[in-house]
């Protein structure tokens, strides 16, 4: 069995589904290792979280406390946590009523209190995974107090997270503000050591591509030996992704990078419930599909995506991903499944009757 160092790179509810997925694989110090698909388990797994949000209590919060927005770490806990758990179960309580807790999350508001407590809202983390019993790492991705700005096609500029969220129009680029923030010498270390990084699933513009505007984290991906897996989302955004294909998707992420990066790309093939792709629709938002499926499926559901006016292919994994339940995600244990499945075929170089990233 060979134990694998794993990064995960994302944002939003995506990143704390595949948290959720992934925990299952850790390899257990009193077991020797975890249930990793073929000859693979986890060594050690850590999260990047992008640090944007400013809307709910994420926003309150930092509005009042001047602190990294907790929402989205503290999504990622309770994904790595123990379900079962009585603190798992307070981390996810909303208080409810319009008054001065109204809205806020326990767990919020307990990376609210350990960081004042700490001066430290690293070891606030840090504490709160200790108390949850939590294996893996999670590191912001920067500790910078940044905002989010995107301009749209018609030139308006956007600034804030949550404002950006309600755009109708499409979202030609996004930027950080301050431009110059800078991640954490361990995220870098996390990277280099890494045998493999996934990025996604998540809102591409909003959850994703903040991670990859802080310098030094594209560069630190691009250097690393580690293989790279991008997991597209299920549906699209509106306003974000609309009318997005999967080759949009995998285009606006390598935008970011000075080269392609991605050794393989998931894609969601099991279609959505009729009730559910009706509430969709009616939200402006289909299922992500690729332009042209039947040029690219195969019997193996190995692929390739073909990209840059058909200079570039990228191998893509058709699986079924979907969580069959009234709102649409991935399923945890089918993508956990599917990204060693694909990390398999690559070490196995078995994509040599498809082409490599970068062939035609």
């Amino acid at each position: 069995m060979n134990h694998l160092n794993l990064i995960a790179i994302g944002g939003g509810t995506g990143l704390s589904k595949l948290l959720c997925g992934l925990k299952h694989y850790l390899k257990a110090p009193e077991a020797g290792s975890g249930k990793g698909i073929g000859r693979y388990d986890l060594e050690e797994l850590t999260a990047i979280v992008a640090v944007a949000d400013d809307g709910g209590s994420s926003g309150r919060l930092r509005e009042e406390f001047h602190i990294l927005p907790p929402g989205d770490i503290r999504n990622c806990m309770v994904g790595l946590a123990e379900d079962d758990k009585l603190l798992t179960r307070l981390f996810r309580y909303r208080f409810p009523g319009g008054g001065v807790l109204g809205g806020h999350s326990f767990g919020n508001l307990f990376l609210t209190a350990l960081s004042g407590m700490t001066g430290n809202f690293l070891e606030a983390i840090r504490c709160s995974s200790e108390l949850l019993g939590i294996k893996a790492r999670i590191f912001p991705s920067t500790l910078a107090n940044v905002r989010l700005v995107a301009e749209l096609d018609d030139g308006t500029i956007v600034r804030g997270q949550h404002k950006i969220t309600k755009v109708t129009r499409p979202i030609r680029r996004v930027r950080l503000e301050p431009p110059d923030c800078l991640p954490l010498k361990e995220t870098l270390e996390a990277i280099h050591q890494a045998d493999l990084i996934v990025i996604g699933p998540g809102s591409l513009y909003t959850s994703l591509i903040p991670n990859l505007l802080v310098r030094g984290i594209p560069e630190a991906i691009m250097c690393s030996p580690a293989k790279k897996i991008y997991v597209c989302n299920i549906m699209t955004q509106p306003g974000e992704t609309n009318g997005y294909r999967v080759e949009d998707h995998v285009e606006c992420l390598l935008a970011h990078f000075a080269q392609q990066v991605f050794d393989f790309v998931l894609v969601n093939t099991w279609p959505i419930c009729e009730a559910a792709r009706q509430k969709y629709q009616a939200d402006g938002m289909v299922q992500v599909c690729v332009k042209e499926p039947e040029d690219v499926q195969t019997e193996t559901g190995i692929g390739s995506l073909v990209l840059a006016q058909g200079q570039q292919r990228v191998p893509v994994l058709y699986r079924d991903l979907l969580e069959e339940r009234e709102i649409v995600r991935h399923h945890p244990g089918k993508l956990s499944s599917a990204i060693f499945e694909a990390y398999e075929l690559l070490v196995r170089e078995d994509l040599d009757q498809f082409c490599y990233p970068g062939q035609i």
